[in-house]
């Protein structure tokens, strides 16, 4: 069946990396990760949105399984592969930003941002700070890649933003519909999606034509 490709409940993480499409993106087609939404959150105003976002921050919130991928490892992904503002101040809206849910996030996540500084000479000008609140964004911001493609929403049963929010499926579509994924990766991840044989055909072809093509919002 479409869309069940994990069922498990998992732990979460939250990052503030640039524009939060190519984020989303980026973590939804990692192994290990259930399922992805993109917001607002960091700040204190209520209620944000994309055109009063306030003094919040556009980050991914994440949902993902430990027994396959760590929070380590998430960190490395956020370090290497910002769009903009890992070394330099932005506007709030773009910052970096770990926003952590434990105190187990928080040292893990000052000892790796202390590591791949040492690693590339480099200062960043990233916040950790606490998790409060995530506002979800609009639905329209969900999954934006895959959005792009109706007819591969319509063949996996994917119709609202609180689908595209909640739908492991969905997640790992918008990654590799982006390129994230290689083609050899992909080979080895599409038995276990529930696709159709034509739905698994139209992801093919657009991730053999965007393969290597980088992130971007």
């Amino acid at each position: 069946m479409p869309g069940q490709v994990d069922s498990v409940e998992g732990k979460r993480a939250t990052f503030g990396m640039g524009c939060f499409w190519a984020s989303d993106s980026l973590f939804g087609a990692t192994l290990g990760v259930i399922r992805t939404s993109v917001g607002y959150a960091g700040g204190t105003s209520n209620t944000p949105t994309y055109k009063n976002i306030g003094d919040h921050t556009e980050v991914v919130d994440i949902e993902y399984n430990p027994e396959v991928v760590s929070y380590t490892q998430l960190l490395d992904l956020f370090w290497n592969n910002h769009e903009y503002s890992l070394t330099s101040r932005t506007k709030r809206q773009y910052m970096s930003l770990i926003l952590y849910h434990d105190e187990e996030q928080r040292i893990t996540a000052e000892k790796s941002r202390d590591r791949q500084q040492h690693e590339k000479n480099e200062k960043f000008s990233t916040e950790i700070r606490a998790f409060e609140r995530f506002y979800p964004a609009e639905d329209y911001h969900q999954k934006y890649r895959l959005q792009g493609h109706a007819w591969l929403m319509e063949a996996i049963g994917v119709k609202s933003g609180e689908q595209l929010r909640t739908s492991p499926l969905a997640a790992k579509l918008n990654g590799y519909l982006a390129g994230v994924v290689t083609a050899v990766e992909y080979e080895r991840q599409v038995p276990g999606l529930g696709l159709s044989d034509k739905a698994a055909q139209y992801v093919r072809k657009h991730v053999v034509e965007r393969q290597g093509n980088g992130l971007y919002c």
